[in-house]
C-alpha cells in the first residue's frame, strides 16, 4: 500500500509539472473564463434586461457557473495527457513498474482533480477581489467558504473520473476530444451556469435534474450568493447528489487501468 501510494504522488507530482511547463495550456484555460466573465457578464448586464437575475448583476451571478467551467475543461482535458504518454512511451514505462495498472489509473485521476480545483480556486480568488463583482457570504464567511471549496472538489472529482474513463475507453486523442465536447457542453449549458433554471421550459428543467453539473453550479450558488438562499435544489439535495456521482464517477475512472498501444 505504501508503494502504490509513493507511485501515486510520483504520477501526480509528475502531470503537475507538465502542466505547469505547458503554458499554452495554463494561459488558456485561465483566460477564456476570465474574458467570458468580463466580456459576457458585463455586455448582457448593459445590453440586456437582468431582471430575471438577483439584484440584475449578471455579473456575480454568472461567477459560479465560470468557476464550474473552468473544472469543466480542465479536469476532463487534462486526461489527454494518456494519449501523450501513449504516444511517447511512457505508458508503457508507467506500466512496467511493479505496482497494479490501476495505480496509474489513480494517479492520473488525481493530477487531473489538483490542476482543475487549482485553476478554479484562482478564478474564484479574481472574483473575490475583482470589485465588479458583488459576492456574499450567507453562511458567514468561514462557512460559505468551505462550501464552495467543497463544492469546487467534488465537481473535480466528478469530472477527473469521467475524463479518465473515456480516455481508457476511446483509443484514439481525436476521437477523445470530439466526445468529451459532445459531452461537456450540454452538461454545461444546462446547468444554469448561464442563465436560472428557473425560467426554463418543463423539459429543458428536467434535462438540467439530469446533468450533474446542475448540482455543483447550485451548491456554488449557495455558498457565494446570498440571494439564492435556497438555491434551486437545495443544500439538502445538493450536496448528498454530487458527493455519491463524484465518488462513483471518479470509482468508474480509475477502475479500467490504461492499457499500453
Amino acid at each position: 500500500m505504501g508503494a502504490a501510494l509513493v507511485a501515486c504522488e510520483a504520477l501526480l507530482v509528475r502531470d503537475l509539472r507538465a502542466f505547469v511547463r505547458s503554458r499554452s495550456q495554463l494561459y488558456s484555460s485561465l483566460l477564456l473564463p476570465l474574458m467570458l466573465l468580463a466580456i459576457l457578464g458585463t455586455g448582457v448586464t448593459e445590453g440586456l434586461d437582468p431582471s430575471r437575475v438577483p439584484d440584475g448583476d449578471y455579473v456575480t451571478y454568472l461567477v459560479p457557473g465560470i468557476i464550474a467551467m473552468t473544472a469543466l475543461f480542465s479536469s476532463t482535458f487534462s486526461g489527454a495527457s494518456f494519449y501523450q504518454d501513449r504516444d511517447s512511451g511512457m505508458l508503457q514505462v508507467i506500466l512496467a513498474a511493479p505496482h497494479s495498472p490501476r495505480v496509474a489509473a489513480l494517479g492520473k485521476s488525481l493530477s487531473a482533480t489538483a490542476i482543475g480545483s487549482i485553476q478554479a480556486l484562482v478564478v474564484l480568488l479574481i472574483a473575490v477581489i475583482y470589485p465588479a463583482i458583488h459576492l456574499e457570504w450567507q453562511f458567514g464567511l468561514g462557512a460559505s467558504v468551505l462550501l464552495a471549496l467543497a463544492a469546487i472538489l467534488l465537481v473535480n472529482v466528478f469530472l477527473a473520473g469521467l475524463g479518465q474513463a473515456l480516455a481508457s475507453r476511446i483509443r484514439t486523442m481525436q476521437g477523445f476530444h470530439l466526445i468529451m465536447n459532445l459531452v461537456l457542453f450540454p452538461l454545461l449549458f444546462l446547468s444554469g451556469a448561464f442563465f436560472p433554471l428557473a425560467d426554463l421550459p418543463e423539459w429543458l428543467r428536467t434535462m438540467a435534474r439530469l446533468d450533474p453539473l446542475s448540482y455543483g453550479v447550485d451548491l456554488l450558488h449557495l455558498a457565494l450568493r446570498a440571494e439564492s438562499s435556497e438555491g434551486y435544489f437545495g443544500l439538502q439535495i445538493d450536496l448528498p447528489v454530487l458527493g455519491a456521482l463524484a465518488v462513483a464517477v471518479f470509482y468508474w475512472g480509475t477502475r479500467r487501468p490504461p492499457a499500453a498501444p
